[in-house]
């Protein structure tokens, strides 16, 4: 996250692919339920809108940063570092400036570790499928007694066994002493995920049906959950003040987070259109979910699932490094290492338990997006931005801007957290036992 000594800065070009990897996620495979959830017209242009508000809030926080940091005589400044700052400029907020910090800091660990939650369901589910699937091509038919129904029995565990059975590998992928060390299999995983999703695109745009006859807007009660869904997959602010404090050339950042974001935000909105066109009102909550029980396309599964498991270690650094290290401080120099990595492990075990309550990975996505998302990608800049410019005057239209956008961001998280905790505790309730055998 900072620049050591006289180590070299990225480039333009590997700033632009840290952007693309920042923000391409398994928010991107969600956002075809997320078309469903607000139509096949209104989501695209929702969308749309969400990635323009984005990256305009991408940019604010740059901007605070710049002009604190200049105040300060400071290189660069993290997230909460320029929300505490901007504190600061205020006389009566300046006694609480530590707890605005803290505050950004809470919700970068939510967030964070709402994303690994997901990286548990998402990994979970697709490899389930892939394991019944496969069953499913190697087993017979038996006919059941008392009725004229065919049915298939294959081994088909809960999803939360095959959460237990990831747990070990993430936690000695969390031991890694160094993110250097992952470097080679973190390009691997890039080119894996990069080649699934051209098979995704691929296998979506072929099987389009016609005519088309999908609903042009949603219900207004399934909107929150599309805004959920569609804030966690731009949530990528976290990354950016990192990114151009490490950058050779700073003042090339905006043009090459316009570039990226452009593409993110084309590539959101096409895959959301797609990928609702092909599958419809089926579309699950990855759309790997609907990819059929073929080879190749188990093949597509894995791939992407590798590249998911590799970056866990990535989102998993932040909540770390801001949780640990205090931590550790505290023992002697014989304990540290095995304090850390124990609140390592512990910290996996605490992601891995909140999976399995809640195995529903469509709405594990929304609500992570609805509670933490929207206070760090809408809710924060603009108020830093009014914070930070305040005693130099801000345009009376500049500040409905930031209102208008905070409060958004803020009714976003109350409607989108409220119907997302609704459904999971109605779908909970009426979800069958899952037995040893599924049909």
């Amino acid at each position: 996250y900072e620049r050591f000594g006289e180590q070299p800065g990225t480039t333009v070009f590997q700033t632009l692919i840290h952007i693309l990897k920042g923000n391409i996620g398994t928010g991107l495979l969600s956002l075809p339920l997320a078309v469903k959830n607000a139509g096949l017209v209104l989501g695209p242009l929702s969308l749309l809108g969400m990635g323009i508000v984005a990256v305009h809030c991408m940019e604010v926080l740059v901007r605070c940063s710049h002009h604190l940091s200049a105040k300060l005589n400071r290189e660069s400044l993290t997230y909460s570092e320029a929300v505490q700052y901007g504190m600061e400029n205020v006389s009566w907020l300046r006694r609480h400036s530590y707890l605005g910090k803290q505050t950004v800091n809470l919700f970068l660990i939510i967030t964070q570790l709402g994303f690994c939650c997901v990286y548990f369901v998402f990994l979970s589910d697709n490899i389930k499928q892939v394991v019944v699937e496969a069953a499913n091509a190697t087993t017979v038919t038996c006919q059941i007694n008392h009725s004229n129904q065919t049915q298939i029995l294959v081994p088909s565990f809960d999803s939360r066994i095959y959460m237990l059975f990831f747990l070990p590998a993430f936690i000695l992928l969390v031991f890694t002493p160094s993110l250097r060390y992952l470097a080679p299999l973190s390009l691997v995983a890039n080119v894996m995920m990069t080649i699934s999703l051209a098979l995704i695109y691929f296998y979506s745009v072929t099987h389009i049906s016609y005519p088309i006859d999908l609903p042009a807007v949603g219900h207004l009660k399934d909107y929150p959950l599309f805004f959920g869904t569609a804030i966690f997959a731009f949530e990528g602010i976290g990354v950016v003040l990192p990114l151009e404090n490490k950058m050779q050339k700073p003042e090339s950042f905006f043009l090459v987070l316009y570039l990226g974001m452009g593409t993110v935000t084309l590539l959101y909105t096409s895959l959301g259109i797609i990928g609702y066109l092909c599958f419809g009102a089926d579309i699950g909550g990855s759309i790997t979910l609907n990819l059929p029980n073929c080879w190749l396309y188990q093949v597509v599964k894995l791939l992407y699932c590798f590249g998911i498991f590799i970056t866990f270690a990535l989102q998993f650094y932040v909540p770390a490094e801001i949780l640990i290290p205090p931590a550790v401080a505290r023992v002697s120099d014989t304990w540290k290492k095995p304090v850390d990595l124990l609140l390592r492990s512990l910290l996996v075990i605490f992601t891995c338990g909140l999976a399995i309550l809640i195995p529903m990975l469509d709405l594990v996505i929304s609500l992570v997006g609805s509670v933490s998302s929207s206070f760090l990608a809408l809710i924060f800049p603009p108020l830093l931005q009014i914070l930070t410019f305040h005693r130099e005057g801000l345009s009376p239209l500049v500040l409905v801007k930031n209102v208008f956008i905070s409060l958004i961001g803020f009714l976003g998280f109350v409607f989108g957290t409220y119907v997302s905790v609704h459904q999971i505790i109605a779908r909970s309730s009426h979800a069958p036992r899952d037995l040893s055998y599924g049909v």
